[in-house]
């Protein structure tokens, strides 16, 4: 259901300079390669594309879910029948890899103008053409409530587990990182990707596919900066707390505001900013 687990980073022969003398080294780097994401229904003849995203491979049935869930076009598990590899056999090799068909059950509809939006998402930046507050509302998102808070010191520990477990990352220094915790700051799951907004896909589509949605009583930690598309991810997922190693944006703080998410920023070691939802958070005793 998962996907085929393939090579996350690449060696590449380069010229390491320190000070006065260099050397010639191989080195891992990060691979990204192109995703296209193609939704497959019983009563058509031809897939439909919906989504081509840069990411790094791995988890790329997650990946596909992830992105379909948190842009509003499945809104449960239970409308995936598959999810498989469309392998072209006049394409060679890895490329094979690179595009992904979730076959849906019978009698799943979906909201065609969601299907007719030409979604192109790059390794930096997960826009798809939204610009603004108002154009990223998900149908039927509703602002997180519930009753969730942790102690100060839970956020402290956050950042150290989150680089603990970036197992690529310690190879290549070029992958983001995405993180469920519990409210007692103990690490669920995390996905890694060349893209941050690839990274949360892939977790919450973890989460997506294993029937654990809404994560009512969970933190999402991000590796690096918290920007908007993220937080709508979040509130989509009805995440209540997102924490981030570096700052958010101005339009992320309005996204955690308007959806209740308590959004915390520059997360490293004792020490956090907290730019919404403050009381969710407790002073340790």
């Amino acid at each position: 259901m998962y996907g085929t687990t393939r090579s996350r980073a690449s060696k590449r022969p380069v010229q390491q300079v320190k000070g006065d003398s260099a050397r010639r080294i191989r080195d891992s780097l990060a691979v990204e390669e192109p995703l296209e994401i193609r939704l497959v229904f019983p009563h058509l003849p031809d897939p439909v594309p919906v989504a081509v995203t840069m990411r790094t491979p791995g988890d790329d049935f997650e990946l596909a879910a992830g992105f379909l869930f948190t842009e509003g076009i499945l809104s449960s598990a239970e409308d995936i029948h598959t999810i498989t590899y469309c392998r072209d056999p006049k394409v060679d090799g890895d490329q094979q890899y690179n595009i992904v068909n979730v076959n849906l059950r019978p009698g799943v509809t979906l909201d065609q103008k969601q299907l007719q939006r030409n979604f192109y998402t790059s390794s930096s930046c997960g826009v798809c053409g939204k610009a603004s507050l108002e154009a990223i509302h998900v149908k039927g998102v509703q602002p997180v409530s519930g009753t969730f808070q942790i102690g100060a010191s839970v956020i402290h520990q956050l950042g150290d587990r989150l680089r603990q477990e970036q197992m690529i990352f310690e190879k290549t220094g070029g992958l983001h990182a995405a993180g469920w915790f519990d409210s007692a700051g103990n690490l669920l799951a995390l996905r890694e990707d060349v893209g941050r907004h690839n990274a949360v896909d892939k977790l919450l589509g973890h989460a997506f596919l294993s029937r654990k949605i809404p994560l009512s009583q969970s933190i999402l930690m991000v590796s690096g900066r918290s920007s908007f598309e993220i937080m709508q991810k979040a509130a989509v997922a009805g995440v209540p707390m997102v924490t981030a190693v570096s700052a958010p944006s101005s339009l992320a703080c309005d996204v955690a505001r308007e959806f209740g998410i308590t959004l915390v920023g520059f997360a490293r070691g004792e020490q956090f900013n907290i730019y919404t939802g403050g009381h969710r958070i407790l002073p340790d005793a």
